[in-house]
């Protein structure tokens, strides 16, 4: 072979390589307006940072991945309307968190699309809405959730809380829609299996994003006599609610889901060290400063906190998916996540087949001041971190499913 003949043929290669690339689209249908929209622009811009490394890193070869914004308000209606517009412009994956009334009615309606659509089907990234229902009774192969489900996190959580001899009276308080009544139903079955002498001092579900002044409650807690108080809450609905009990110089412990999302952590402040803790699946202050390098480069790029790892969890196992299916056809793709194991920022995480659900690590940590040490990242500029109090292996929070996964073909 001459030499223009090898270069005619190794051009001819290159060509056909970026011929058979793809831009891989995500819609993010998610609140980028309204009371919750901190959160959704922050979760946006975490899924943006990320894609732009795994283009740039070639994680998924020669594919580039790109996610896209799409206002649903919080609102189910809004993300149909959503849906629809993203199917129309050719997206076949899409992203969502927060809020399980919005990921339940996503999740009927990608079901939906394709069995009346083979050859356009959608997979759903699910991101963190976490009722456990979407990976039991409703599973579905279209459907990957990539955050631990409020029963794992509950079960974690009150493993931790059991051995406290000093949590004698716990008050549940959270948002009325699905995944607030599943943290409910959890705290109060947990429990009671666990430490049957803890009393429930009151049960509390209040309108999602419509609570004002929180004081009311926090007043209700108050006179409960309540040690500790257990809410799901997460955005504006659990910073006004820290706000309250601040206000009120409430002196029980917070144990929450959320309390690293946006906001929450400057209505918390110094107010909140060492009685507000957390149960999430990463946070930057762990054992070996795992994840570091997006914090600041999320820092330095959007001069805010990089504390969703599950967006990282997402683009790094569609990545190898795509590799590993050689396309990013999205049938193809979704049988190549079953069972698919991958490093992600908390470790070592799993697919599981049976029902879609992510298999990872967990975390419980306590607001506390930064000392350079153990808690050296702070959030929202306040002087504030999460200290890691337990990494808890992700066998401790496994759950049983009830899932009958029907497959294509």
């Amino acid at each position: 072979m001459t030499y223009r003949t090898l270069a005619v043929a190794v051009s001819l290669t290159l060509l056909s390589t970026a011929a058979l690339a793809e831009t891989v689209k995500i819609a993010f249908i998610d609140p980028l307006s309204g009371p919750f929209a901190p959160v959704g622009q922050n979760q946006l811009k975490s899924f943006q940072l990320i894609a732009d490394m795994a283009t740039k890193g070639k994680w998924a070869g020669e594919h580039k991945i790109e996610v896209n914004g799409f206002d649903n308000k919080g609102s189910p209606q809004e993300s149909l309307t959503q849906l629809k517009a993203v199917i129309d412009q050719g997206y076949r994956y899409i992203t969502q968190g927060n809020g399980s009334g919005v990921g339940l009615a996503l999740l009927d309606a990608v079901n939906k699309h394709n069995e009346r659509n083979p050859g356009k089907e959608i997979v759903y990234l699910n991101y963190a809405a976490i009722d456990p229902d979407m990976t039991n009774s409703k599973c579905s192969f279209w459907h990957f959730r990539f955050d631990a489900n409020s029963d794992m996190k509950m079960e974690a959580l009150t493993s931790y809380m059991a051995p406290d001899k000093n949590i004698k009276s716990v008050y549940i308080i959270g948002q009325n829609y699905a995944f607030g009544q599943a943290v409910s139903r959890a705290a109060k079955e947990y429990l009671a299996r666990k430490r049957p002498d803890i009393k429930i001092a009151g049960d509390d579900l209040h309108p999602i994003g419509q609570v004002k002044d929180f004081s009311p409650y926090i007043a209700k807690i108050k006179a409960s006599g309540a040690d500790s108080v257990i809410t799901g809450n997460w955005g504006a609905d659990l910073a006004l609610l820290v706000r309250a009990a601040k206000d009120a110089d409430l002196k029980a412990n917070f144990y929450t889901y959320y309390g690293i999302t946006t906001g929450v952590p400057t209505a918390m402040g110094a107010a909140g060290a060492e009685h507000t803790k957390i149960i999430g699946n990463w946070m930057i202050n762990n054992e070996s400063f795992a994840g570091k390098e997006v914090v600041e480069a999320f820092k330095a790029k959007y001069n805010d906190d990089y504390y969703a790892a599950q967006t990282h969890s997402i683009i790094t196992m569609l990545s190898q998916a795509i590799k590993a299916a050689k396309t990013p056809d999205p049938v193809k793709v979704a049988f190549a996540l079953e069972g698919m194991k991958a490093q992600s920022l908390n470790g070592g995480v799993m697919m599981q087949k049976q029902d879609h659900q992510l298999q990872q690590p967990l975390y419980i940590g306590t607001w506390t001041k930064v000392n350079g040490k153990d808690v050296k990242y702070d959030q929202e500029n306040t002087g504030y971190g999460w200290r890691m109090d337990k990494k808890i292996d992700a066998y401790v929070a496994g759950q049983p499913t009830s899932c009958q996964m029907k497959r294509p073909g």
